[in-house]
């Protein structure tokens, strides 16, 4: 996921969001496919660097997104030189981009929507052109009588 091999980093987090959320692996496992000690895992954990499910017993249990993530946290560390703090950051800042591209998207759809809805209302004749001002230059006479009872 480095430079070399012509994936850009910022599609890392991207392809994270792509994969499955079902917390189904116990640490070992999850541990093994991210290639690291599951004592790292826990401390990620505390650290609020990745959030594991939780069974009723307690014990962990990640998600293939989870794995992804970690493996990304590891690449920063050692690949980039980020410190956990700076991680941490990056993957609060990483949601938060996402959330806000999940938002735009929404608003996008809506927009799209309410034009339609517009050009319907245009086509039924809508709005009355007898009804609302146009550009052309009107003018209007009024005349004004006090009454005599003042």
């Amino acid at each position: 996921m480095s430079d070399d091999d012509g994936m850009d980093p910022r599609e890392v987090f991207l392809s994270i969001e792509a994969v499955s959320d079902a917390k189904v692996l116990i640490i070992s496992i999850a541990a093994r496919q991210a290639g690291m000690h599951p004592q790292t895992l826990r401390q990620y954990d505390r650290m609020g660097l990745v959030q594991p499910g939780r069974t009723s017993g307690g014990g962990r249990r990640y998600s293939e997104r989870d794995v992804a993530l970690l493996r990304e946290v590891q690449r920063l560390s050692q690949e980039e030189g980020v410190n956990l703090a700076g991680i941490k950051r990056i993957i609060e800042l990483e949601g938060l981009v996402g959330d806000l591209r999940q938002r735009v998207a929404e608003l996008e759809a809506e927009l799209i929507r309410t034009r339609t809805r517009l050009a319907q209302i245009e086509a039924a004749g809508f709005p009355r052109r007898d009804l609302v001002p146009t550009n052309q230059q009107q003018t209007a006479l009024v005349v004004w009588r006090p009454s005599k009872n003042v």
